[in-house]
């Protein structure tokens, strides 16, 4: 479990890192071209990454998997290209602080109400939600 809450850490930091890289460079060459840069880099790493790893395995059985995934699935890839693209172009404008909270409040509204109807929210969530939002609010007031 910490492990897993160490990784989740990590994981934020890498994602703050890559909003101001993308954020800088959509600033020179816009939103979208930012977006597709990354996207292709990104790619180029992970087919790397993935031909390494079923080369070590000598098993090519995630790609096949991968390829039997329902429809729904391949649409992450979309939802990833269009948050990496807005991000490039908020960020510039809005600042790193402002654009992470405002994301984080949006992540957190969009899990609450899944979580709604899938299985109920508690008054904990709802409280954190809230103060989150109560954050950004002051945030941008302040400012």
């Amino acid at each position: 479990m910490i492990t897993s809450i160490l990784l989740a850490l990590i994981n934020g930091g890498c994602i703050s890192i890559c909003r101001i890289i993308n954020g800088r460079l959509g600033q020179e060459t816009g939103a979208l071209n930012a977006s597709l840069w990354n996207h292709l880099v990104g790619f180029g790493f992970l087919c790397l990454v993935v031909w390494l790893m079923a080369a070590t395995s000598g098993s090519s059985a995630s790609i096949a998997a991968t390829l039997d995934a329902p429809l729904l699935a391949w649409t992450g890839g979309i939802i990833g290209a269009l948050f990496v693209t807005l991000n490039s172009y908020v960020l510039p404008r809005l600042g790193a602080s402002l654009t992470a909270l405002l994301v984080i409040g949006g992540q957190l509204l969009t899990g609450v109400a899944l979580d709604a109807m899938s299985r109920g929210v508690n008054a904990i969530q709802l409280l954190g939600v809230l103060l989150i939002l109560a954050a950004v609010w002051l945030t941008k007031r302040s400012g």
